[in-house]
């Protein structure tokens, strides 16, 4: 079972200010009034409070005065409260709840009552719980590479019409709008509908899963099998370096595998026609050779300066403790007493009597002896060390400067050979042969000291089989085209029944297109092409019954609730604010509407609510007995007290 509102309370800035409007389930609940009065505010109060990710409440007297809000929700036998505060300080939203399961009759606490400490996402999950709402359950979402798993901030799609929404040819449900919405909408209509089977769906998303998981793997694999010595690459690349000339043509010309890394290692190692020489020696090559010893000289000289320093600072170390311990030795005055000759059984310290003293002024004595010796050691040793750390300073100097000389040298013979000559076009096609061959080498000789990856392709292969074998029955897509010709039947003869413009035809719900649409002989026609916000208004409205009517008669985890924020605003003035007073076609197609609610509350027998903020306030059977609220300027009625603004004032 899934739940309707009792009632919504709010919370004032002082101490003890607390205002309840009260609901009643099962049937209809109308708040009527003028403009600016609250009116509004309560559905972005219920949206707030279940688990909005924003503060949907606007800027306004109920924004100025309430420090929090709440609803009391209730089922058969059970009753939640929901209470949330108002962002406090820069903050954009609050997030932190209360959340109370209580005695059902039981009214809402007082402020100071209640304890703001559940988690917005845990508040989200508790009340898709009492929702009846399968947490477990993942649908794909549409356009997108994930699942989403339903929540009751997706139920809601489907019970609340905004002011903006309610009669919005472009907008058939709640929030459908903002960005990412519509898709979202899609992903989870077929769950709500009861379209989606829970085994199935878990299997789904175990394929998505598995689908996954063998693309990484593949992915992982790919680099794998171009290193393998019989992969294309690899033959490509000896193709490359016979082309070049870096190999004689191959008497085989389908090598082995273990054949192909011996080949292309001698592709590598292959200098090619030197350019001839006025002398024997290549003086880039002596150069490049010169620089690569002293730079070897170089880091072996950085090394022992660092081993010396740190030998240095060791040796500081100890002396620095040892002498402070020899200080404190010395200063008990133990090397002026000779152990041999004092009297064995006292102290040489304090002569006092002592059985063992002589044993401890030997030990000590000794002990200091070593330490001494110790020290004489390391003194000697250090100004060594330092001696060897200012030559080798001087060495790295010299090496330095034969460094930058050297470099110079090659700067100026490579200037020289690049003004003299170009290199040659196959010298050129073959340098970069072997540095593609070098890359390879490279690649395949760091895979093969790094783990490998297991290749369990075929495991996965098998298991999505499987899988798909399993979804093969599944026939969730027949199953939802089925349950949205039996809505759309409904909505055809609400249609019919509200007298809207084209419902003399087959008026169908298209999930894709998130639309209404008749269809007419001459081709489709939907509803922002329709005119007349009367039609929008009625289609909205047909829609949102049959869809609750679905929802109650198969038990859809939605809550048995649709609020509707002034659905008269098509028949008056965008800019009228004062009493609602409607002309008689007018009138009598609100009064339409109204009965067309009365007619789903009564097949749906008390499991279905509705609550209607409205302008107007008409004095009919099927309209005043139900107006819960009045909320007019001239009896200073309205959501926020009054006596809360004047408090705040005074």
């Amino acid at each position: 079972m899934t739940f309707q509102i009792q009632a919504v309370t709010i919370y004032g800035k002082k101490p003890g200010q607390m205002r309840t409007v009260p609901f009643d389930p099962g049937t209809l609940n109308i708040v009527t009034g003028d403009s600016r009065r609250g009116k509004s505010a309560l559905l972005t109060i219920i949206d707030y409070c279940l688990a909005s990710n924003g503060y949907p409440v606007k800027a306004g007297k109920v924004r100025d005065y309430v420090s929090a809000y709440a609803l009391t929700l209730v089922k058969p036998d059970q009753q939640l409260f929901v209470a949330r505060r108002a962002p406090e300080g820069k903050a954009a939203v609050s997030t932190v709840l209360c959340i109370l399961s209580q005695a059902p009759g039981t009214p809402p606490p007082p402020l100071q009552e209640l304890k703001f400490a559940t988690p917005l996402d845990a508040a989200k999950d508790m009340l898709s719980d009492f929702c009846g709402i399968d947490r477990t359950v993942r649908v794909p979402a549409v356009g997108r590479a994930q699942t989403i798993a339903p929540s009751i901030r997706h139920a809601l799609f489907f019970c609340l019409q905004a002011q903006n929404e309610v009669a919005n040819p472009d907008l058939l449900f709640h929030s459908q709008g903002e960005e990412w919405r519509p898709n979202t909408i899609r992903g989870v209509i077929p769950y709500f509908l009861g379209a989606v089977d829970p085994e199935q769906a878990l299997r789904r998303n175990r394929l998505r899963l598995l689908r996954r998981d063998l693309a990484d793997l593949e992915t992982a694999l790919a680099p794998s099998r171009n290193l393998d010595p019989a992969a294309g690459q690899a033959r490509a690349l000896l193709t490359e370096a016979v082309e070049a000339h870096l190999l004689p043509p191959l008497t085989n010309p389908e090598p082995s595998a273990d054949e192909v890394p011996t080949l292309l290692r001698q592709a590598m190692n292959h200098t090619g026609p030197q350019p001839e020489q006025d002398s024997d020696e290549d003086p880039l090559s002596a150069l490049t050779t010169r620089r690569n010893e002293l730079r070897g000289l170089h880091g072996q000289t950085r090394v022992k300066i660092a081993d010396l320093k740190r030998a240095f600072a060791e040796n500081t170390d100890f002396t620095t403790q040892a002498t402070e311990q020899r200080a404190r030795l010395v200063s008990l005055g133990l090397l002026r007493r000779d152990p041999e000759a004092s009297n064995a059984s006292h102290c040489p310290v304090c002569d006092s009597s002592l059985p063992s003293a002589n044993d401890t002024v030997t030990a000590l004595t000794r002990d200091l002896a070593h330490l001494d010796g110790d020290l004489q050691v390391i003194g000697s040793d250090t100004p060594a060390i330092q001696r060897l750390i200012s030559q080798e300073e001087e060495r790295l100097q010299e090496l330095r400067s034969a460094l930058a000389r050297n470099q110079e040298e090659i700067n100026e013979v490579t200037a020289g050979i690049r003004a003299l000559q170009q290199e040659p076009d196959d010298a050129r096609r073959a340098a970069m042969v072997q540095g593609r061959i070098s890359l390879y080498l490279d690649t395949a000789a760091r895979r093969a000291v790094t783990p490998q990856v297991e290749d369990r392709r075929e495991e996965l292969r098998q298991q999505i089989a499987d899988l798909e074998e399993l979804l093969s029955d599944d026939t969730q897509g027949e199953r939802l085209a089925s349950y949205l010709s039996l809505i759309s039947q409904k909505i055809t003869s609400k249609s019919a029944g509200l007298s809207l413009e084209h419902s003399e035809n087959p008026i169908r719900l298209d999930v894709n297109r998130l639309t209404v649409i008749a269809d007419k002989a001459n081709g489709p026609l939907p509803l922002p092409e329709m005119g007349s916000g009367e039609n929008h208004l009625g289609y909205h409205v047909a829609t949102m019954l049959s869809l609750h009517e679905w929802f109650t008669e198969h038990r859809a985890p939605v809550p048995r609730l649709l609020v509707l924020d002034q659905p008269s605003q098509v028949f008056f003035p965008p800019d009228h604010t004062g009493e609602a007073i409607l002309g008689a076609n007018d009138r009598h197609k609100l009064l339409n509407i109204f009965q067309t609610i009365h007619q789903t509350l009564r097949l749906l027998e008390g499991k279905f609510q509705v609550i209607v903020m409205e302008h107007a306030d008409l004095d009919h059977p099927d309209f005043s007995p139900y107006v819960t609220q009045r909320w007019r300027y001239a009896t200073d009625q309205a959501l926020v007290p009054a006596d809360w603004i004047e408090e705040e004032a005074g």
